[in-house]
């Protein structure tokens, strides 16, 4: 075994060992917890790896690392998910690999992503992507912007619809060919009410996908906790957890 794969599977190992140990303390069946591994930054040689390993959900948040990325483990059994935000103008790329898009934020990606998707003959699960520092009504306060589309807003870099905006961009998502409507995804919001709470972020998600389930019942996927707060998240309900650190290291900086 080289040296990367035993510090790789080690770190799956404790990673493993958490979920499992979040589980048991909410009560819940491991089973009920998917592990997407984020290998933003890290090499496709890496993603081989933790495919040996058993990995089989991994994560991209940049098109340009996720695409040649995704073509030279095309022969994996891995469903791969993007998590970043998506500028429109990568939506052709992302359709090519990603078997999930994460971070669904206003009407206008959602309809680059239905063309796309049915131009190249695919599905595409789609996640409304839940910005929870937004308030439950707000529309825009310092430092956000708001799109001219109602609720979309970006803070500190990260994207989302405020919970009051989830019901009309999911029947978006519902109704466009190409597209199927998976469920909520959030990031424990660094402003706001929930700062420093990531459990009741991660409660009231749950609270939101309840509400989203009444009218879409098959959207049953949450998305949210991340190697410092994953177990805030299990807690919470949530069905995927998104980890890289933990699991491949501190990241290189990008230049």
């Amino acid at each position: 075994m080289t040296d990367r794969k035993t510090e790789l599977a080690a770190n799956l190992a404790k990673v493993e060992e958490r979920i499992t140990a979040a589980c048991a303390a909410a009560g819940r069946e491991r089973e009920e917890v998917t592990l997407i591994v984020v290998t933003k930054t890290y090499p496709a040689s890496d993603v081989r790896i933790l495919s040996e390993l058993g990995v089989r959900h991994v994560a991209e948040n940049r098109d340009q690392d996720a695409a040649p990325k995704a073509a030279a483990c095309a022969d994996l059994p891995l469903k791969w998910h993007f998590v970043g935000q998506l500028q429109t103008n990568k939506v052709r790329s992302v359709v090519g690999y990603a078997d999930v898009v994460q971070s669904v934020d206003r009407s206008r990606l959602v309809a680059a992503l239905s063309k796309e998707a049915v131009r190249a003959g695919r599905e595409v699960g789609c996640l409304i992507q839940v910005a929870l520092d937004a308030g439950e009504s707000e529309r825009e306060s310092g430092g956000a912007r708001t799109s001219s589309e109602g609720r979309w807003r970006e803070t500190g870099g990260r994207g989302g619809v405020a919970p009051a905006g989830i019901e009309e961009l999911a029947d978006l998502v519902a109704d466009a060919p190409g597209l199927r409507l998976d469920g909520l995804m959030t990031v424990a919001p660094l402003t706001g009410e929930y700062a420093g709470r990531e459990q009741a972020a991660f409660e009231r998600l749950m609270d939101l996908s309840t509400d989203l389930r009444r009218s879409h019942p098959a959207a049953t996927m949450v998305s949210a906790g991340m190697s410092a707060d994953l177990e805030q998240a299990v807690a919470a309900g949530a069905t995927h957890v998104r980890v890289g650190t933990a699991v491949l290291g501190v990241r290189p900086r990008l230049g």
